[in-house]
């Protein structure tokens, strides 16, 4: 496995971020991005807040192993069956991280105008401490991370292909988030593999 560089972490402390960068080449990218996009069971995401139910532009898709399920936003998600395509990519992330996973969190975003506020990956049911690799297909996006205390500021491009993974203390400390924009209107789809508790 070659990358472009040799990857280190982007953070200055409190928690680890490390970009792997572009680890499917173009032509794979593509091939990925457009076979999600039309065979996976997208959904609108229904989040609970401030006591209403809203639903999302986003769409999501949430896989994992038989028996775990995932609250995100007052609502409990059951994991789909892997499919095989899943599992390929979902081995070579392991390959590549050195991590284990056993659920996956895909968002489709149509445009740029789609994007996800600050926000933690630190509920119950995940593993603390356990890396959580982010995959991107599609628009090339800003990705952002806030400190919660010294709220100092950090911000990435993540390309079509890359691989990001956020391991350690960071979702103690770390808040990240995917800024909307008008600029961009093509798609972009996330694959976030995370270890849950059974």
């Amino acid at each position: 496995m070659s990358f472009l560089f040799d990857p280190e972490n982007l953070l200055p402390y409190d928690g680890i971020a490390i970009y792997h960068g572009v680890v499917f080449n173009e032509q794979e990218a593509n091939g990925i991005c457009k076979d999600l996009f039309e065979t996976i069971p997208w959904k609108q995401d229904e989040v609970v807040m401030f006591g209403k139910k809203i639903i999302t532009k986003r769409k999501v898709a949430w896989y994992a192993d038989a028996g775990i399920t995932y609250t995100y936003a007052g609502v409990k998600k059951s994991g789909l069956e892997w499919t095989s395509a899943l599992i390929v990519i979902k081995q070579k992330v392991e390959a590549i991280t050195g991590a284990k996973y056993n659920a996956c969190l895909l968002n489709l975003y149509h445009e740029g105008e789609e994007g996800m506020g600050w926000h933690r990956d630190n509920e119950k049911e995940v593993v603390g401490a356990s890396s959580i690799a982010s995959l991107s297909f599609g628009a090339v996006r800003k990705f952002a991370f806030k400190h919660a205390t010294t709220n100092e500021r950090l911000d990435i491009e993540l390309a079509h292909g890359s691989l990001l993974d956020m391991k350690g203390e960071i979702q103690a400390h770390w808040y990240h988030s995917l800024p909307k924009t008008t600029r961009i209107k093509q798609l972009r789809i996330n694959l976030t593999f995370r270890l849950m508790h059974a």
